[in-house]
């Protein structure tokens, strides 16, 4: 049986008004913690804003080495690949940057030194709207999804807090709005009517996850059809966060602004 944990589709858990489409920022930032995790959460939002002028950039923390079913494939060459990929796509997504953190995969901690290099990122980049993974979602099996997202929230805070590292040379910064993805309790959708093809472009970068993460046998002798189901899998998935919002296709977030 493939594997499709990427793509859970269905109903959703929301308990409140849903609120659509925050205005387009000047400067995003999103915080993956392997290559792919964005662009599978939020690639048509951020290809979107990026059309738009916003600045887009990417943070991914760790370098994905254990994203390989091959027992004899080498962790390092696995996370060279990985990363050679993740630019690939955030260049199809329009994105301004892309910063790799370097974690090693599956090992990633929430502790203070992670906290304040990404602290720092976030103080030098300051972006109008920091995304990032849900750390409250419940039932999440995989400890660097877990991880990711205290690291986010926690670097968030300490980005804002002048008495956070002092000595950086990048004063603080507040973002406007953190927008959670793989949310346990969405409560607001971004549009993404018309941007799946370029999120598809950014998924389909990632070639060495195709068996793992996508469903793709990239040994198929119809890789084609393989690849269409793929698609109908995200635009399901996508089909599914926009009827949160009474939209053909979106994206869903829980948004704080209370930051």
């Amino acid at each position: 049986m493939k594997r499709r944990s990427g793509l859970p589709v269905g109903d959703l858990p929301v308990h409140g008004p849903v609120e659509r489409d925050l205005p387009i920022p000047a400067s995003a930032l999103v915080i993956g913690a392997h290559p792919d995790d964005a662009d599978f959460a939020c690639g048509a939002t951020l290809a979107r804003w990026a059309s738009s002028g916003s600045a887009v950039h990417y943070v991914v923390l760790t370098d994905g080495s254990k994203g390989s079913w091959d027992p004899s494939a080498d962790p390092t060459e696995v996370a060279s690949r990985r990363e050679a990929e993740q630019s690939e796509a955030a260049r199809a997504i329009g994105a301004s940057s892309v910063t790799f953190l370097g974690y090693t995969d599956g090992e990633l901690q929430p502790g203070l030194t992670e906290r304040r290099r990404l602290t720092a990122v976030i103080r030098s980049l300051r972006p109008e709207v920091v995304l990032g993974h849900d750390p409250w979602r419940r039932y999440r099996l995989h400890p660097d999804h877990r991880n990711a997202g205290w690291l986010t929230v926690d670097a968030v805070v300490a980005a804002r807090d002048p008495h956070f590292y002092p000595e950086m040379t990048d004063g603080s910064h507040r973002p406007g709005a953190l927008l959670l993805f793989e949310a346990d309790e969405p409560d607001h959708v971004e549009t993404a009517d018309g941007w799946l093809d370029v999120k598809m472009e950014a998924l389909l970068a990632h070639r060495s996850q195709y068996l793992s993460t996508h469903g793709i046998d990239p040994s198929s002798p119809d890789l084609a059809a393989e690849v269409r189901e793929f698609r109908g899998r995200v635009e399901a998935q996508m089909a599914s966060h926009g009827a949160l919002a009474d939209v053909a296709l979106g994206e869903a977030f829980r948004l704080i602004t209370d930051i």
